[in-house]
């Protein structure tokens, strides 16, 4: 499974969300700029975070958009489903041999736990402390 765009900035227009949450509306303008993306595209993207009802437009003057719950009740998973529709890494699992279809299944329900068990609170406190779980190679 590869995320879209649509995925990406979906996340992105969340997690923005969920680092003002309790600070009232923000504009799709304001996410767009302090991430340098497209407001129209953000705009395709809210309308069906909003009808899963894990957004709330405010209108008015001051108006924008704030979580429908708190950010620690909504998951990676939760938004990625939305935006980007069921979790699989192949399509027509079983259709496969027995081996393949097994290694498909852990991979499925590896991503699964990760995006469900990640929620908006833990990617909008999120710091880079500078230490990763990355290799570092030399030559």
């Amino acid at each position: 499974m590869k995320i879209s765009t649509k995925g990406r900035y979906g996340l992105t227009i969340m997690i923005e969300l969920a680092k003002k949450h309790g600070d009232g509306p923000i504009s799709l303008k304001a996410i767009a700029q302090a991430n340098d993306l497209s407001e129209h595209y953000l705009e395709q993207l809210i309308a069906p975070l909003r009808n899963a009802g894990l957004v709330k437009s405010i209108r008015g003057a001051y108006g924008g958009y704030v979580l429908a719950d708190e950010p620690a009740k909504i998951t990676s998973g939760d938004i990625i489903r939305v935006l980007e529709g069921p979790i699989t890494p192949v399509e027509g699992i079983e259709d496969e041999e027995p081996a393949k279809r097994e290694l498909w299944l852990r991979i499925r329900d590896a991503v699964k736990d990760v995006l469900e068990n990640t929620t908006l609170e833990d990617l909008a406190n999120h710091t880079d402390d500078g230490e990763s779980d990355a290799y570092m190679f030399y030559i």
